[in-house]
């Protein structure tokens, strides 16, 4: 699938490719895994809760490979049982992440290892695996789960913010090396989507996210409508694209304004007697 051909190749792609996604029991991952399968992908479901995968398996008529994408073994396992179901794995949603820590202050070293392996290692490791057989035939497509923290940050979630940033990054590394060899990559970056991981982000979540989230549903469908048009940042919420600019164009006005939320957290965190992240003020 390679980066110059039209949106009618690509659709046509998707139908019967072999597809995997990793994460796929909730939220993103789940919507992810039933919009391919109903773009005619054969799906392989994967997901740390063993009966989340199968039950969305079954859903979609999709194979479950349950297993921890926060280690090597996990990802290698998954991807041989994916190779052996599918014969070719043809698209990788690395879709699998966790939240983790707060603030460097109140965030232990074990935590951000747990949250880099999974929000960062898990896309390394796996196209470590798969980017041989890929070049190899000359088509391939890399899909990664970053957000729009990684283009912008995320207030209230030092851990969190830092591997989005770090997972963008990567996308856009293989993108720029391996395109023209038939690497296709799209690295998808919402805001708020009204998933577990919203609901557990605390106050920061709720004054920064919490009124323009978006139904998984939403960002599958910007992931395939972006898979067709040849995109490489899928943005469900168009609005990011300003916002990304305006950091780029004028980085201290928006760190200012980012500075200017932060504030706000804190004094609804003090209101309700909650200690700001990093101890009291």
């Amino acid at each position: 699938m390679a980066n110059d051909t039209g949106s009618a190749d690509k659709i046509r792609d998707v139908q019967g490719s072999g597809a995997v996604v990793t994460g796929a029991g909730a939220g993103i991952g789940r919507a992810l895994a039933r919009g391919l399968a109903a773009a005619g992908a054969r799906v392989v479901v994967n997901d740390l809760d063993t009966e989340a995968a199968v039950a969305v398996a079954e859903e979609i008529g999709g194979y479950p490979v349950p297993g921890d994408m926060g280690t090597q073994k996990g990802v290698s396992d998954l991807i041989a049982a994916a190779r052996e179901y599918l014969n070719e794995i043809d698209i990788y949603c690395s879709n699998a992440g966790v939240g983790g820590g707060t603030s460097p202050v109140d965030t232990p070293d074990a935590v951000w290892q747990a949250t880099w392996d999974v929000n960062v290692m898990a896309h390394v490791r796996a196209t470590r695996e798969l980017l041989p057989t890929w070049l190899e035939r000359g088509h391939g497509t890399m899909v990664i789960t970053a957000s729009a923290a990684g283009l912008l940050t995320m207030l209230g979630a030092a851990p969190y913010s830092v591997t989005k940033h770090a997972a963008e990054s990567y996308a856009e590394w293989l993108a720029a090396t391996y395109g023209h060899r038939g690497l296709t990559v799209h690295c998808i970056c919402p805001q708020g989507v009204r998933t577990n991981m919203l609901a557990n982000s605390g106050e920061a979540g709720k004054v920064v996210l919490q009124d323009a989230a978006i139904e998984p549903e939403q960002v599958a469908d910007a992931l395939l409508a972006g898979m067709a048009s040849g995109e490489f940042l899928i943005l469900p919420h168009p609005e990011v694209r300003g916002y990304y600019q305006l950091r780029a164009g004028n980085t201290d006005k928006w760190l200012r304004g980012m500075n200017r939320m932060q504030q706000r957290i804190e004094q609804v965190q003090r209101e309700s007697g909650q200690v700001p992240a990093g101890g009291p003020a």
